[in-house]
């Protein structure tokens, strides 16, 4: 038969038993017909549990007489043929140590030492080892030192998939193939679009794996690309791809929207590891989708026994982040609490802290183990592993403990060490954006007249910084900033900046909203200065008059 009719029968066949009928009918066949046959029978039986009907395939004769042919004629066989029935057998799981894996395996190395295998032979062979995961690595790398002697352009897309995993392997290898990494970055750019959902988030990974931090062209073009992937992603994928936007620290707004649209219907079919990757990625970009995180509350809430202590963390930690409680906050907390009491002693110490930290950022107080958490015990584990005690931990250290004793009176249990305590926060994530607060300070000039009134990053005895404070006397005077005596009411101005809201939104952070929560129980009065209040306030004048209605509502004019 004619191999091109061959081809088209062979795809016509939708069962092994066809295939094996079909094949018994053949008097005359070439090696690449029969590992044809073999490729489209490992096509139909293998998935991603392994071989469907193993005793049906390999106990087959026409299979066995395949397979003997293979075995006692390797030498005689084409590479295309050989190569190809290697990828199959393999697929097929046939014994990797058995003669006939041996036989393909050691003839197809003696024709890559020989030079004698195309491109095509040489990503088949690649693949064919990436699939049996063996004591290959030594092949791999002399396949890679061949590739980077061919024409890059000519490799098909799965070729080219195949390379960069074969690469993704030999990592330690990276840069002695940095030349040919940079020529297939910049092929596989000129493709991107046409890349299917598996072979882009490969790719991606493989990026990240191999720390291609220069290919940013690369880079933006898969990430672009898939967005249009997101519903086709199997778990792996969207993982891949997720953790590739935040190693690369990549953000796309119609990328969000694709997760909006196609996560809450599809969550609770998602493994736990794709659930907290997702919300990974919403926390580290502080991006707030309601509907994300209201979806992922009830997976958490029906099924929290199917997630990793870590996973658990990655999934409620951007509640408090991002300062947001999902309508079915009562049982989301309610069912935290029950895990934490069954599964409490298998939290590492920092995730756990991380964890109850992130509670009171959103008011729900951990006060059952606040106890565990100040104890001497869990201090030590805390200092005994990385990052120890630094200056972030002991912030988050301190900031409940203030939670316990501003918030929580009727809390008794132990308190924090003054050697475990911050003289100030370390807010890495809400700093303070100091061109917006040159232009308040200029603004309150113009309206106060003289500097001596107003003071700016201002210490406090309890550890939070405020950004501009104003004192007044009893019957509403402004005060001078280092008066002390007669001080009747404090202000504090919080100067927030876009980095104090979730992105694109006007909703603030959790450590802004419990800074400005405590400062006002510390005594306080809060006057919050938010950006999108004054960005369009483009001179002293029009900002003191800003100043003048927000700080000072009820004055017709300022005696000072």
């Amino acid at each position: 038969m004619d191999e091109q009719m061959f081809f088209r029968k062979l795809q016509g066949l939708d069962t092994s038993k066809e295939i094996f009928e079909f094949l018994s009918s053949l008097e005359i066949m070439s090696d690449i017909m029969a590992s044809a046959a073999l490729q489209r029978i490992s096509e139909m039986e293998v998935d991603g549990s392994g071989l469907k009907n193993s005793e049906g395939i390999l106990e087959n004769e026409v299979f066995r007489a395949l397979c003997f042919q293979f075995k006692y004629e390797s030498s005689k066989l084409s590479s295309t043929g050989l190569l190809s029935a290697l990828q199959a057998l393999i697929k097929l799981r046939v014994d990797p140590q058995g003669s006939l894996i041996m036989n393909l395996l050691s003839e197809g190395q003696e024709r890559l030492e020989k030079g004698q295998l195309t491109t095509k032979n040489l990503c088949d062979f690649g693949e064919a080892l990436l699939e049996l995961e063996g004591p290959s690595c030594v092949i791999l790398e002399q396949i890679l030192s061949r590739m980077q002697e061919k024409d890059i352009t000519k490799c098909s897309p799965s070729e080219m998939v195949t390379v960069y995993r074969m690469l993704q392997r030999s990592v330690r290898e990276r840069e002695q193939y940095q030349d040919l990494l940079n020529r297939m970055n910049n092929v596989t750019l000129t493709i991107a679009s046409q890349l299917s959902p598996r072979f882009l988030s490969i790719v991606l990974n493989s990026l990240v794996v191999l720390h291609q931090t220069q290919a940013v062209s690369l880079v933006i073009a898969l990430c672009k690309h898939s967005v249009k992937h997101v519903p086709y992603f199997t778990d792996d994928e969207l993982v891949h791809v997720l953790e590739a936007f935040l190693y690369f620290g990549h953000r796309q707004q119609i990328f969000t929207e694709a997760l909006e649209r196609h996560v809450p219907k599809s969550l609770f079919a998602m493994r736990p590891e794709t659930v907290s990757t997702v919300m990974k990625y919403c926390c580290q970009k502080m991006i707030l989708s309601k509907p994300i995180f209201d979806a992922v509350a009830e997976v958490f809430i029906s099924g929290a026994d199917g997630f990793t202590t870590e996973q658990i963390a990655e999934c409620l930690v951007p509640f408090g982040t991002l300062n947001y409680l999902p309508p079915s906050a009562p049982l989301l907390f309610g069912k935290l609490e029950s895990v934490l009491c069954t599964r409490f002693g298998q939290f590492q110490p920092h995730t756990l802290l991380k964890l109850l930290h992130s509670c009171v950022l959103v008011q729900r107080y951990p006060v059952n183990f606040l106890a565990k958490i100040f104890s001497p015990y869990f201090l030590q584990q805390l200092k005994a592993q990385p990052p120890g005690l630094d200056r972030f931990v002991t912030s988050q250290l301190t900031q409940l403990f203030l939670t316990a004793t501003l918030e929580c009176p009727f809390y008794e249990g132990p308190k924090l060490l003054p050697k475990y305590q911050v003289k100030a926060f370390l807010m890495p994530g809400s700093s303070l954006d100091v061109h917006l607060l040159n232009r308040v300070k200029n603004g309150l000039l113009y309206l106060l007249k003289k500097r001596i009134y107003f003071a700016s990053e201002v210490s406090t005895p309890y550890f939070y910084t405020v950004d501009i404070e104003i004192k007044l006397d009893e019957e509403g005077f402004v005060l001078p900033a280092a008066q002390l005596e007669e001080v009747h009411r404090r202000l504090a101005l919080c100067v927030d900046g876009q980095n104090r809201f979730c992105i694109n939104s006007h909703h603030l952070l959790g450590e802004e909203a419990i800074k400005q929560r405590h400062l006002k129980l510390l005594g306080y009065e809060v006057v919050q200065i938010p950006f999108f209040e004054i960005e369009s306030l483009n001179n002293c004048r029009r900002m003191a008059a800003y100043l003048h209605k927000k700080i000072f509502p009820h004055a017709y004019g300022l005696r000072c």
